[in-house]
């Protein structure tokens, strides 16, 4: 009989699809290409209140789908939407930094600024004073040897204002129970993440003057 190309077609469209039939016994290539496609759970589709399918539904409920597939779509959409936006801001703010820097590069140096007469300051005692500005008090402090320290009052923490305990020999922030040592200003424990900003003296005839701040990391 000659090869007849339409029956052969129908013949094998009406094989046992399953991989144990015996009239697969031998064949290659002929089960349908959706055979082994993964099927899906009913439970997984559901349908919307209207009854309308999803590409006809409003934007809302395309972005909140309830289907598991199409959920699963949306949370990959949004990972990637995230990634981007983190990285914009982390982009946004290390340019914010450096341009903080330029400034303080560029921003001219704070005045020269009298705090008080030596004398006026015991040994092992403490007074507060404003510097730079009137909105920033500081602590100039007299230690056990006669030396003097200044520093800013606010707590590298969260800014609450510091409290010198000199018998301590330890600054120390009430709020968070915060440390600096007293004579560097060093944070040594607590929360605060840095030492305390170093105001720079200056000592001429009996009278100490503030002439700069030095901000530090560590």
């Amino acid at each position: 009989m000659p090869d007849d190309p339409q029956r052969r077609y129908e013949e094998v469209l009406a094989l046992d699809t399953r991989l144990d039939a015996p009239e697969r016994q031998g064949l290659t290539g002929t089960t349908r290409a959706d055979v082994y496609e993964p099927t899906r759970d009913p439970d997984d589709v559901t349908v919307a209140p209207d009854g309308r399918s999803l590409d006809e539904q409003p934007r809302w409920r395309q972005d909140f789908a309830i289907d598991w597939p199409r959920d699963q779509h949306v949370a990959r959409r949004d990972f990637a939407r995230f990634l981007v936006l983190t990285s914009g801001a982390f982009t946004a703010g290390q340019a914010w930094i450096a341009a903080q820097s330029l400034v303080r590069e560029r921003r001219p140096s704070p005045p020269r600024k009298r705090i008080a007469a030596l004398a006026d300051v015991p040994v092992r005692s403490a007074i507060v004073f404003d510097y730079p500005g009137e909105l920033d008090p500081c602590l100039l402090i007299r230690l056990a040897d006669g030396g003097v320290v200044a520093f800013s009052q606010k707590c590298t923490h969260l800014s609450c204002a510091v409290v010198p305990r000199i018998d301590q020999g330890v600054i120390q922030c009430p709020c968070h129970e915060g440390y600096f040592d007293l004579a560097t200003g060093q944070n040594i424990a607590g929360p605060p993440p840095r030492p305390l900003p170093r105001i720079e003296l200056e000592i001429v005839g009996g009278e100490v003057f503030a002439i700069g701040v030095h901000e530090r990391t560590v």
